[in-house]
């Protein structure tokens, strides 16, 4: 075991000490964070989603006892950026309900049923911007439709802008927003063992866009 550790930490010492796993391949590293918190940085215009890094993460109330939660990974989208009016900004996203997991493969298989979200027959799930408000300086409410089973509802997210700058390893300008917000999902046809498994889930998304 020890000669692999020594091989891992020569290979990790030939790109000069510092390294980053991406996609499987040890690439080198900037020396300093390129993102950066100054909202001067971002620009305007149109990004995709960066899918690598971008994850919605929801969790709900399991029999009072738990709080538990998974993740929808690699969704596909776009922003549409205004920054001489952000009111006029949009964004949509598209999520894949296959690439949804809960690191437990029977409850995934659980919740791809058709009480719940009843993927084969609705294979992903959208959000469409209706409306962004500002709130100071790097915040922004976002109104929209979430249509989830073929039902659509208008949700509200709290956004807050995260980072924005060039990535250094493909040189594409990127910006990123977390963002929260709470829906029912008895709202969307997914109502199953309610009230004893909470109805209201809360979401939170990590979003990189990329230019």
């Amino acid at each position: 075991m020890r000669k692999y550790l020594i091989s891992a930490a020569a290979l990790i010492a030939v790109a000069g000490g510092t390294t980053l796993l991406t996609s499987g391949v040890i690439a080198q590293a900037p020396m300093a964070v390129p993102g950066s918190k100054d909202v001067a940085k971002v620009t305007g215009g149109t990004y995709s989603v960066e899918p690598s890094h971008t994850q919605i993460v929801f969790a709900y109330d399991h029999m009072g006892f738990t709080n538990n939660m998974g993740v929808i990974t690699q969704p596909t989208g776009t922003l549409t950026l205004d920054k001489a009016n952000l009111s006029a900004s949009k964004v949509s996203i598209t999520l894949p309900i296959a690439n949804l997991t809960t690191g437990i493969p029977a409850l995934n298989e659980h919740l791809a049923k058709p009480e719940f979200f009843d993927a084969a027959k609705f294979p992903t799930a959208t959000f469409v911007s209706t409306g962004v408000k500002t709130d100071g300086a790097t915040g922004a409410d976002i109104t929209g439709n979430l249509t989830i089973k073929g039902i659509t509802k208008p949700v509200t997210l709290d956004a807050e802008f995260y980072g924005a700058g060039a990535n250094p390893m493909n040189k594409k300008e990127n910006v990123g927003f977390v963002a929260t917000g709470t829906i029912k999902r008895s709202d969307f046809g997914m109502g199953g063992f309610v009230p004893v498994v909470g109805d209201n889930v809360e979401l939170k998304i990590i979003v990189a866009f990329q230019k």
